[in-house]
């Protein structure tokens, strides 16, 4: 499948359409702060949102948070759906 890549910030690419990151999204779980041990996709967006003026931290999980943040200000949290179905 095709990947498409988007800025969101100068320095931060997403792969979009890339199925592995989306099941990423369900299963990784923060892994410091407040929300530790909550599944990225479960995550308030507000606090999406912080990270977003505040920077998103590098790596796997920079991506993953910034990929949740531009699904849930999109209101594209469906697409989440039927993988979480899936894994019951």
């Amino acid at each position: 499948m095709p990947h498409r890549c988007t800025n969101i910030a100068p320095s931060l690419k997403i792969e979009i359409l890339d199925p592995e990151i989306l099941t990423e999204l369900i299963a990784f779980k923060m892994p410091y702060g407040k929300y530790k041990g909550v599944i990225i996709a479960d995550l308030p967006v507000f606090y999406l949102e912080w990270f977003a003026t505040q920077g998103f931290p590098k790596g796997k999980l920079g991506m993953l948070l910034a990929t949740m943040y531009e699904i849930k200000i999109n209101g594209l949290d469906y697409l989440l759906k039927p993988l979480r179905q899936q894994g019951k």
